[in-house]
């Protein structure tokens, strides 16, 4: 089983203005309800490339309702930790360019966090837990570290799929698979790049602090895989941007779903280079028949240096 960890999930309410006027009142032209959060997104995506998956995290209130009834309308399973706040409503103005506004999210209990780790229990060596995005602002620094260990004692795999020093803490545990963008890459070792050449040596070194697959993805210029002593790229896929949210939780759907059922990295990275293309060049998350039309168009090629 594949399960996916949301800690801080949220409605994303999309609203579209023609011309925005601070201080004056505003007619939306349209507007959209969605379930938001990175893991929440992956289940999603696995859902419609056939695979199963199991969505964790913590959910509340009216808004809560609205993310698990969602889920139960898309068929798939989920057992979410019930939390007394509200799950938070984030905010996507489009008037032109983006204006995002993002809740806080809700206050997380000693007795809702010790019900979330009670979860964990259930997993089994075969399993891969996707733990992304961010946490509610109550819970300690180094939560997503315990239910790392939590992970490790039932033998599993994990993902995970943050920035900064939560993943840095992440890499000794050898996590299944990284993602970091070329500017995440950058900072998180405190360096910049100005060609794909520089990147290669510091992909190379996320694997030696403990990774065992990283994607880094390029924005317009694609994405490298490293594994094991091979680098891949992938070629870019031409459509018209629409959308970058969900892509990269499209990206690592695409690869897990597939390296769940093939063991084969390179395959793998092709089917994440679809999904998450698919994505971007969708309006929402992508659909099934876009995702597989897609995917003949990916060609990896392995680098040597």
């Amino acid at each position: 089983m594949i399960y996916t960890v949301t800690l801080n999930p949220s409605i994303d309410f999309i609203v579209h203005v023609d011309h925005l006027a601070i201080g004056a009142l505003n007619k939306m032209t349209q507007d959209f309800k969605l379930p938001g959060g990175k893991g929440i997104n992956v289940s999603r995506i696995l859902k419609r490339i056939d695979v199963d998956s199991t969505a964790l995290g913590f959910v509340g209130g009216f808004t809560g309702t609205f993310i698990s009834d969602w889920l139960t309308k898309e068929a798939i399973d989920h057992q979410f930790t019930s939390v007394t706040d509200d799950t938070r409503i984030n905010i996507k103005l489009k008037s032109g360019e983006e204006t995002e506004i993002n809740g806080l999210g809700p206050a997380i209990s000693e007795s809702e966090i010790a019900d979330l780790k009670a979860k964990f229990s259930q997993l089994k060596p075969d399993d891969i837990v996707i733990l992304s995005g961010s946490k509610p602002a109550g819970l300690a620094a180094d939560f997503y570290e315990v239910l790392i260990e939590l992970v490790q004692n039932a033998g599993a795999d994990f993902v995970i799929d943050t920035t900064g020093a939560e993943l840095f803490a992440a890499l000794p545990a050898h996590p299944l698979l990284i993602k970091p963008n070329n500017h995440e890459l950058a900072e998180l070792y405190q360096t910049s790049f100005s060609s794909i050449e520089d990147i290669l040596p510091y992909g190379q070194k996320m694997l030696q602090d403990g990774a065992k697959n990283v994607i880094v993805s390029l924005g317009g210029d694609g994405a490298l895989l490293f594994s094991g002593e091979k680098i891949y790229r992938t070629n870019v896929l031409k459509r018209p941007l629409k959308n970058s949210v969900g892509a990269g939780d499209s990206m690592i759907a695409g690869f897990i779903g597939r390296y769940a059922e093939t063991r084969d990295v390179v395959d793998a990275f092709k089917w994440g280079v679809a999904c998450g293309s698919a994505t971007a060049f969708s309006d929402d998350l992508a659909q099934a028949d876009f995702i597989h039309e897609l995917l003949p168009e990916v060609e990896v090629k392995e680098i040597f240096i």
